[in-house]
């Protein structure tokens, strides 16, 4: 992309709609018995789900810790496809076959593509024939739909499914979006000793009425408790001219405590700052200066709660 066609990107990330070939992880999930197997394996309550909907979801392990956040689209009456975060559909997949035993579910994963929309225009944009399936996706600050299907033959870049008023957006711009919104990610703020609570999707993804699934005790007891976990996803706002990578630590103002690190970090045009994302430990009361340090490099900045941006 030229350097106009970056800043129109990032225009229409704020004002109208932007497109991103994304990677995603995807699986399907059939069988007589797929329905039932899947609402006693997610946090979610899937018993209402039409066909054509979609809803996110956590498998988590009999211990609470999130082995993968998902988002499941009921394909028809026995089938559904689930799809996470890149390097994380095969986490998704081992832990949707533990627990298999006697059950008629059949576990594939499927070679899809996904073209994201986001925007304030991007739910209303027509999207032509060609994708398998419309997501909507409904995050403060990051909203829109997601295309998901078998890739075109001949069409590498998903131009078929670009609908018109749609502009494509490059990397730097679409990630700081996603982190001014505080939307974690599987593999960076979400991994296997992650709790939902500590990255605020307790309230996205758990049913508390839709009776037993694995790992419910711990996600139950702490939200009986009000959810007070040791740390929280917080965003950050890095002050001056350096770029600290992700694994950058972050430090109390005084230096006495380490308190998380980096996970994500992008230059935000909207800000004029790099934001990142860290799950912080609570010393830390955003909003709060802190320090962040690596390889030498220091740079004074300020833990924010999320989302940094709110239009």
């Amino acid at each position: 992309m030229t350097a106009a066609d970056s800043m129109a990107g990032a225009e229409a990330l704020r004002t109208g709609a932007a497109a991103r070939m994304v990677a995603r992880d995807v699986l399907s999930v059939t069988g007589p018995d797929a329905a039932s197997y899947l609402q006693g394996q997610c946090s979610q309550d899937l018993d209402g789900l039409a066909v054509g909907g979609s809803a996110e979801a956590l498998l988590l392990s009999p211990q609470g810790k999130i082995d993968a956040l998902v988002r499941v689209t009921r394909a028809g009456e026995e089938s559904f496809v689930l799809d996470t975060d890149p390097g994380c559909g095969e986490a998704a997949r081992v832990r949707l076959e533990r627990f298999r035993l006697r059950t008629r579910v059949t576990v594939d994963a499927l070679v899809w593509a996904c073209l994201s929309l986001r925007g304030p225009g991007a739910s209303t944009l027509s999207v032509e024939a060609g994708p398998e399936l419309v997501v909507p996706v409904a995050w403060s600050g990051w909203s829109g739909v997601d295309l998901l299907g078998p890739p075109p033959a001949g069409d590498p870049d998903l131009s078929s499914w670009l609908p018109v008023g749609a502009v494509r957006c490059d990397e730097e711009p679409w990630e700081a979006a996603r982190i001014e919104a505080g939307v974690p990610i599987g593999g960076r703020e979400v991994t296997a000793s992650t709790i939902a609570a500590e990255v605020g999707l307790v309230d996205r993804t758990v049913s508390f009425t839709k009776g037993c699934f694995t790992g419910q005790e711990l996600v139950a007891r702490l939200d009986a408790r009000g959810s007070k976990v040791a740390r929280r996803l917080c965003g950050v706002v890095v002050h001056g001219d350096l770029r600290p990578p992700v694994g950058a630590a972050v430090w109390t103002v005084d230096g006495a405590h380490e308190v998380g690190v980096l996970t994500s970090v992008a230059w935000s045009s909207r800000l004029g700052a790099v934001v990142a994302l860290a799950t912080l430990h609570r010393r830390v009361d955003p909003p709060e200066m802190v320090v962040v340090r690596w390889d030498g490099s220091v740079s004074a900045a300020e833990a924010r709660p999320l989302p940094l941006t709110t239009t």
